[in-house]
């Protein structure tokens, strides 16, 4: 009996406490979750800059725990996981969600963007400004998009002059758009996140990778990929998003610093990192070791142009079968394209 008392007496005092206002000073704690490694530039020049910011404007109010490299959630859970509560916020590809965000993905098409801070813009005023898109995250709070430059093709042995020379090479892609592309080139594509490209390539799992530079970069694919053929093959976006109840239950002037700290300036922010990291990452391939070949404009290409074109076709038509308004929304994208070249906010 005594036993059973003291339990009880116990559990009431713990839900006592809990009951209790907490003090003034106490610091709300953000749990941000993402796929880049602790040491990456993104980690560093976008998130933990962003977590800093936060805690600056707060002072000290809000606090931001950090945890990187899907030590608190997989990449292609990410968004599933702060939607539930598990992480306060993500940063993750939507492509990474398969079939959750179809008009986001458009963006990911050939010829949409030409570079990073430019395909963050373009994804950054969609959101904005098509309410189709926007409801696409209704079931949490966006703070930004962005993207990476272009990704390409990147092998250990075979060069990819053609389409011809996919054939039977087994490709990494990023998301199921990406892979259609693929396919329709010839190869055959495999999906899975960044951070499980290298373990897979060193295995021989994969034959190649589609990144751009600075992904070959964070996750160290140039010391195995020695063939890489340039060009804008696709555009990867992102998203960083809050708890929509976490969001809601912050008092007003809090809810203004993560207002405050969300839009355009840091999705050019994201944007100008990823380019950076697109420099160094194509710096890093220098000697007779790597191959590169250029190819500017594929869709104009005789040989590339073909499939790619009937792959984008192909990805717009069965969206609008859904009754999504798909062609104008690509539409919508390149002329965002051309406002968002140049200049910086």
């Amino acid at each position: 009996m005594r036993v059973r008392w003291l339990h009880t007496a116990l559990l009431s005092g713990v839900l006592a406490l809990g009951m209790l206002p907490m003090s003034a000073d106490a610091a709300t704690t953000l749990r941000l979750a993402h796929f880049w490694p602790a040491g990456s530039a993104i980690n560093q020049q976008v998130f933990r800059v962003w977590a800093d910011a936060i805690e600056q404007a707060s002072d000290g109010e809000l606090e931001v725990q950090i945890f990187p490299s899907e030590t608190l959630a997989g990449a292609d859970h990410a968004y599933r996981a702060t939607v539930d509560g598990i992480a306060d916020i993500t940063a993750t590809a939507q492509g990474y969600t398969a079939g959750r965000f179809p008009l986001t993905q458009i963006i990911e098409l050939p010829g949409v963007s030409s570079d990073a801070e430019q395909g963050s813009c373009i994804a950054q005023t969609l959101f904005s400004e098509n309410r189709a898109l926007a409801r696409e995250y209704r079931d949490s709070h966006v703070l930004f998009l962005f993207t990476t430059g272009p990704g390409f093709i990147n092998t250990r042995a075979r060069p990819v002059r053609a389409p011809d020379d996919l054939a039977g090479l087994r490709i990494r892609r990023p998301t199921v758009v990406v892979g259609e592309l693929l396919e329709s080139l010839g190869a055959q594509p495999v999906g899975m996140p960044a951070p499980a490209t290298y373990t897979a390539m060193q295995r021989g799992v994969i034959d190649g990778v589609t990144l751009p530079w600075e992904g070959m970069k964070t996750f160290r694919l140039n010391e195995l990929a020695h063939q890489h053929t340039v060009m804008p093959l696709y555009t990867l976006t992102f998203v960083a998003t809050m708890n929509r109840q976490t969001y809601q239950r912050l008092p007003a002037h809090l809810q203004q610093v993560i207002d405050d700290h969300s839009g355009m300036q840091w999705a050019r922010r994201a944007g100008r990192v990823f380019q950076a990291q697109d420099t160094a990452g194509r710096q890093q391939v220098q000697g007779d070791d790597h191959h590169v070949i250029e190819i500017q404009h594929p869709l104009d290409d005789p040989r590339w142009g073909p499939p790619l074109h009937g792959a984008i076709n192909g990805y717009l038509q069965q969206l609008e079968q859904q009754g999504l308004p798909a062609r104008k929304l690509y539409r919508q994208a390149r002329e965002a394209a051309r406002e968002c070249s140049g200049g910086h906010a």
